[in-house]
């Protein structure tokens, strides 16, 4: 996958170090002098581009016209806007990623710029703490859609409320589908008339709320 990332502090530096690790064709563009010489020590010379990611033939050089992806991470939220724009406008790239750096700007990371995904690191924290607050023992594997759905698992414990009932018989949330479970280390195809377990591994995908009334289904007691 061939990746531009414009800033190179420590979000656009860790993202490239990990992207590169991966084996993926990664361009940094970074203008600062003393973020420059840090990154030279963390990054490939081949991977990293001095110069404004503004400036479209910082951009071309960088190989913004193969890119298959940017991320705008520079500490500047109206760049890292007008970065989004120009990608799709002019370049016709495929997934823009955007940081923000002022959570009182993030209603402006959207289509209007073209921003597919903004970075939101104030909310993603509060999502987290909420997440952990409400879901209890169910475990995230996945985020999907945006985070709008989730796969989640779940191993049932003795007193549960879904233990020794069927699926049908269970108020599922709407939100919610059962996607396996896990028995005795085999794969059980879920069905309506199957009956939970003590021990058993469910996996569902789920949105935010759906996933919190299935928890209580799966909860330990107590």
């Amino acid at each position: 996958m061939y990746v531009i990332i414009a800033g190179g502090g420590r979000t656009g530096a860790q993202l490239a170090k990990l992207l590169v690790d991966q084996d993926h064709d990664v361009h940094l563009i970074e203008d600062r002098k003393d973020v420059l010489a840090h990154i030279h020590k963390e990054l490939p010379t081949e991977s990293i581009h001095e110069g404004n990611p503004i400036d479209l033939e910082v951009l071309e050089q960088a190989g913004i016209q193969n890119a298959e992806v940017l991320a705008a991470c520079t500490t500047r939220d109206d760049i890292n806007l007008l970065l989004c724009y120009i990608a799709r406008e002019k370049y016709r790239v495929g997934r823009t990623i955007a940081r923000v750096n002022n959570p009182r700007d993030a209603w402006l990371f959207d289509e209007k710029f073209h921003v597919d995904v903004q970075l939101n690191q104030a909310e993603i924290m509060a999502s987290m703490i909420q997440e952990e607050m409400s879901l209890g023992d169910m475990m995230t594997l996945l985020k999907l859609r945006r985070g709008n759905y989730s796969l989640v698992e779940e191993k049932i414990p003795a007193g549960a409320l879904a233990v020794g009932r069927a699926i049908k018989d269970l108020q599922i949330p709407e939100g919610c589908v059962i996607a396996g479970i896990i028995r005795h280390g085999e794969m059980v195809v879920p069905r309506g008339q199957t009956i939970f377990e003590v021990g058993d591994e469910v996996l569902a995908i789920t949105d935010q709320q759906s996933a919190i009334r299935l928890a209580e289904l799966f909860k330990r007691p107590g």
